[in-house]
């Protein structure tokens, strides 16, 4: 499969070969194994593309599946996509509106075509999106959440939850889009504070006795008010309360009511309560049994008629220049009239919440109208209790209290939607509004022929069920229930969930109601629960900031001018887009380097601490690319060392080099095993660089060099021993970093273990590393430790005193004990190879030796003659020069932070970094004071 790995690592020449390998061998389809593991990817929206989060995420994912296939589990990672109703809808109608047609032109049927041909068209682009990141998904299973399956499997839900009455229909206060015109869910509602005002409107009692001034940020309202309340404890109010008041205008007269909700210190303490067009009224005047009066029309608009849902009022008349009014339009006319009428008090200027949908960017509207509902109780009551019991496990674990909140506070479940695109809900109404629902349009006949005594031409009802509704089934679901198939009887329960914490309550949550209750069963074993991906400041990654980054750019590269092409796409104001330019070519004027997948799948697994927010820097993934190279350079290293018909079968004998590496192997082998148990992959990820970087190829790919090189006077058995641990400890730390990092260890495997006569034609196929702690060598490590250390501390003399690698470095050893003369015998080639040691000399205890550096290791006192070794003064000047610009930049930081200015207005953090500069610099400066003490002693 691979070429020479003579060249530079180059991601882009081997991606695409080891993707087409696993496909070829059917690797992602589950074989084997006496124990099963299943993730079911959550259905990313047929519309998408792979976004940081969806990039992230299926990182993590992949990293579990392809560890749990190596282990030789039966292992499916059931992949798919969403229909996404209100987006897949919206990106139609916009095409077609863009060739002169309307949906409502087309009809129904027709526009559902024109969807379905752009699904098979452009629906599966995230999907080979996910094949770049090297997702492991069993793609012969894909399934659609608007398949004929899951279709069949969403209509038996339906039917069977209405017969047994946990779903029904009735008029209640939704989320309203009214471009969209449809119900929409919380999570497709947006919040964000805005500029506004708070009017404050005079209310006359209507004995005559006075009046009371309200305060509201939506007058346009008032026209659907049915009372004014007052908290039960504000004395201004308590002698009112019970008491009636003239509404302006249209002098309808309602009641001052009592009730905590109110803010005594909110404006004057007075609220309007319009239970049909706000949240909270609603919940007052269900407490209160006040009139329901809805005033707006689907679009918005002020109605001709006030209509009366609930309760009576009189009169419904709304003055004639308000009808048909847009609701600001008719705030605007409403203001104007209850300013000639004197009722308007005073204007102030007003910070407010604003809830837009995600998708129109229109204000959503509280707004009164027939949905289907799920009545959530029963199901909340079961789906609680089976965390309670531990069936299911939140990682981490502080997720549970906030699930355990959100099923006590649950109210039901509004689950219609009024588009075209989806589920259609399989209910049938009779001429006189009686609903028939049934899994078939023949069913339904049948029940209304049998009602009626006779045949009836029957409506089904043009709402689609919520995505979420459908969403909800998807573990049991897309393993063939509502048949028992051998998959679903297989992976069902499902081992883990991967999910953001924004989602717990939507889909998290619903998931375990229906599968316990239509199964029996639990849908996942654990939930692993992770942080959101922000940029590298901290702020969360949106187009307005021009700070969204493309997975796919990252791996392949951008130039600048694309880049900013890419952010600036779409955006309507000119003054935003040059914003984002401008900032785009200044953190990249030179686009963004191609980075390879690998390096991109390790920096996402870095991150991945079990934290709320994660931090995403580029500087991470130009290091984890600098990572994957040192890794190619050092199995390249690795496979020179070993000539062709060298044998590295025959008898071994392990120095203590080898015997080191191969317990900092079983080590690393815990570490990251353990990590991924338990979800922590930063510290999975850690522990495989630390391996990887600073044991393999920092110290023991230069210790096997001294052993390797062919003037060496090792044995044949001890060269044959280092030649396969180079290569043997390089082969499973490879099949360790498989699931991190899948095609740089696929393409490296593919060579050693051929070196090695390993069989398997895939890394993705073999058995995943398991510790064997037994074989850790203490005797090696504290061996390694003494070296490296003893290595260090001349390294440390050679970088104080500027002497050139080069030169080799005579010592004079005092103290000590026994152990380290022996060290010292034993382990002195390697120490005149990697430290350039020259002669060692051991002096008396109480000797004075001449003018040296001195290391300190343990007991044991290390000296560097320096006489001959350094030019005194030309080391003097450098000192100088160097102590002149450590001294001035101290200088100027000492200055501005003596400025009170300077201290009041920056914030604390960039105080305390110069705080810390300031002594980062003092201890250079005594450094540079204790290098010139040695050179004193040489003059």
């Amino acid at each position: 499969m691979t070429d020479s790995l003579d060249r530079p690592f180059a991601p882009a020449e081997i991606e695409s070969a080891c993707y087409q390998l696993w496909e070829d061998q059917r690797v992602f389809h589950p074989q084997g194994g006496n124990s099963t593991y299943c993730i079911m990817l959550p259905p990313p929206n047929v519309t998408g593309t792979l976004h940081m989060g969806h990039a992230f995420q299926d990182t993590l994912m992949d990293i579990l599946t392809r560890r749990a296939r190596m282990q030789g589990k039966q292992t499916l990672w059931q992949p798919g996509t969403d229909h996404a109703g209100i987006a897949t809808q919206m990106l139609v109608e916009r095409r077609l509106e863009a060739q002169g047609e309307k949906r409502h032109q087309l009809g129904r049927s027709a526009f559902l075509e024109k969807v379905w041909q752009w699904k098979e068209e452009s629906g599966g682009h995230i999907s080979r999106q996910m094949r770049r990141l090297g997702a492991s998904c069993d793609w012969s299973r894909e399934r659609f959440t608007l398949d004929e399956g899951l279709s069949h499997a969403v209509t038996e839900v339906f039917v069977r939850l209405h017969e047994e009455g946990l779903i029904y229909r009735g008029k209640r206060l939704v989320n309203w889009d009214p471009v969209l015109q449809t119900a929409v869910s919380d999570l497709e509602v947006v919040s964000s504070e805005e500029g506004g005002k708070l009017w404050h409107i005079r209310y006359t009692l209507t004995d005559g006795s006075g009046s009371l001034v309200v305060a509201t940020t939506r007058p346009e309202t008032l026209l659907g008010d049915v009372a004014v309340a007052v908290h039960p404890e504000d004395e201004r109010y308590q002698a009112l309360i019970g008491k009636t008041l003239r509404l302006p205008i249209t002098g309808r007269e309602i009641p001052i009511i009592a009730d905590d909700y109110v803010e005594v210190e909110f404006g004057s303490g007075c609220v309007k309560i319009t239970p049909a067009h706000d949240f909270n009224d609603y919940q007052v005047g269900q407490r209160h049994h006040l009139p329901l009066l809805n005033i707006f029309t689907s679009d918005a608009r002020i109605r001709d008629e006030i209509e009366v849902v609930s309760g009576s009022i009189g009169d419904t008349q709304i003055p004639e220049e308000l009808r048909g009014l847009d609701r600001y339009a008719s705030r605007k006319r409403l203001l104007a009239l209850l300013e000639v009428e004197g009722s308007l008090v005073q204007t102030d200027e007003h910070r407010l919440m604003i809830p837009r949908g995600d998708r129109s960017q229109a204000v959503i509207e509280p707004y009164l109208t027939d949905q289907w509902y799920v009545r959530v109780g029963p199901l909340a009551e079961a789906a609680t209790e089976v965390v309670r019991a531990g069936k299911i496990r939140f990682v981490p674990e502080n997720w549970t209290r906030t699930y355990y909140d959100w099923m006590e506070r649950i109210e039901d479940w509004c689950i219609s939607r009024q588009l075209w695109w989806g589920h259609q809900i399989p209910a049938w109404y009779g001429p006189d509004g009686n609903i028939f629902v049934t899994r078939t349009e023949e069913e339904a006949q049948h029940a209304a022929a049998a009602h009626y005594g006779m045949p009836v031409v029957l409506e089904r009802d043009a709402d689609v069920l919520d995505t979420w509704f459908s969403s909800a089934l998807w573990p049991f679901t897309t393993l063939g229930w509502p048949e028992q198939t051998p998959d679903l009887r297989e992976f069902y329960p499902t081992s883990v969930l991967v999910t953001g914490f924004d989602i717990i309550f939507f889909w998290v949550a619903r998931m375990i109601m229906m599968g316990q209750h239509f199964t029996g069963q639990v849908p996942f074993r654990e939930v692993y629960v992770h942080g959101l991906i922000l940029d590298g400041e901290g702020q969360k990654m949106s187009k307005s900031k021009g700070n969204v980054l493309d997975p796919i750019d990252l791996i392949d590269g951008i130039d600048g001018e694309a880049l900013v092409a890419k952010r600036t796409q779409g955006l309507m104001q000119p003054q935003m887009a040059e914003k984002i330019t401008k900032a785009t070519r200044k953190d990249f004027p030179n686009g963004i380097p191609a980075f390879g997948t690998d390096a991109l799948r390790f920096s996402f697994a870095s991150i991945a601490t079990q934290g709320r927010d994660l931090r995403f820097d580029l500087k991470r993934v130009e290091g984890n690319r600098n990572f994957c190279n040192k890794i190619w350079n050092a199995a390249r290293f690795a496979l020179m060392q070993i000539p062709e018909d060298a044998d590295l079968h025959g008898a071994r004998e392990l120095l203590p080099p080898e015997r080191w590496i191969i317990g900092r192997l079983q080590e690393a082998e815990a570490s990251v095993n353990d990590a991924i148990e338990q979800y922590r992959f930063a510290d999975a990820a850690h522990a495989l660089y630390q391996f990887f970087w600073n044991d393999y190829c920092d110290w023991y790919i230069e210790l096997s060099k001294t052993v390797l090189r062919p003037e060496s006077s090792f044995s044949a058995a001890e060269i044959r021993g280092s030649r396969y641990t180079l290569l043997a400890v390089l082969e499973a730390a490879l099949r360790l970093a498989h699931p991190f990092m899948p095609f740089l260890t696929e393409t490296l495997w593919q060579r050693v273990a051929e070196r090695l006569g390993k069989e398997g034609k895939t890394i993705a196929l073999t058995a995943y590393p398991v510790a064997d702690l037994q074989r850790v060598d203490q005797e090696a490590d504290a061996d390694l430790a003494w070296l490296m250390a003893f290595v260090g501390a001349l390294r440390s003399v050679r970088g104080e005193m500027d002497i050139a690698p080069s030169r080799e470095l005579p010592v004079l050893l005092q103290g000590g004990k026994d152990s380290d003369r022996e060290r010292l015998e034993r382990l002195s080639v390697w120490l005149r190879s990697l430290a350039r040691m020259g002669e060692v000399e051991w002096l008396a205890a109480k000797a004075e030796g001449p003018p040296a550096a001195l290391q300190l290791l343990g007991e044991l006192r290390i000296l560097v003659p320096l006489a001959g070794l350094i030019d005194v003064d030309a080391e003097y000047q450098r000192l100088s020069k160097e102590e002149a610009r450590l001294q001035g930049e101290q200088d100027k930081v000492q200055k501005r932070l003596a400025q009170p200015s300077f201290r009041e207005r920056a914030p604390a953090e960039v105080v305390a970094k110069e705080e810390a500069r300031v002594q980062e610099l003092t201890n250079a400066l005594q450094e540079l004071a204790e290098q010139r003490r040695r050179l004193d002693a040489l003059r």
